[in-house]
């Protein structure tokens, strides 16, 4: 084998490593959306039959798309065995960026406030966490 071989195997196999941490990225996504998505059905039917004051919303949406996000990018790295750190930010940015351009199509408007700015940033640092723990964990 020469160097023209061993550089074209090496150049194919970063490739396909790449394009299968982006489908694990997207598969990270998905999972964390479900995961949001059944997580706050089961909170709107709670305040519905509740009298939960409406100031602990935003606390428990936020908690719920955190351990959404760390949960998806925890998934999603367990089968790489580096840059948990990137995927798991990738899965939090991408998953929160969908988000928030799905409720601008819908509400009408996009705003950046207060409240979205602590849900970008705990969106990103839950899944750079999860993504650690993929990583880590034990196959």
């Amino acid at each position: 084998m020469n160097i023209k071989e061993i550089r074209k195997n090496l150049t194919k196999d970063n490739e396909n490593y790449k394009k299968s941490n982006y489908i694990y990225v997207i598969k990270g996504i998905i999972i964390s959306i479900l995961i949001t998505m059944i997580c706050l059905l089961i909170f709107s039917i709670i305040l519905t039959n509740s009298n939960i004051q409406e100031n602990a919303i935003f606390p428990v949406v936020a908690i719920i798309t955190a351990i959404s996000i760390a949960t998806g990018s925890i998934i999603s790295s367990i089968k790489i065995s580096n840059k948990g750190i990137i995927n798991g930010g990738l899965v939090g940015g991408i998953y929160i960026i969908l988000i928030y351009i799905l409720s601008s199509i819908f509400s009408g408007n996009f705003s950046l406030n207060f409240y979205s700015i602590i849900m970008i940033v705990s969106a990103v640092l839950a899944g750079m966490l999860g993504g650690i723990i993929g990583v880590n964990i034990k196959k």
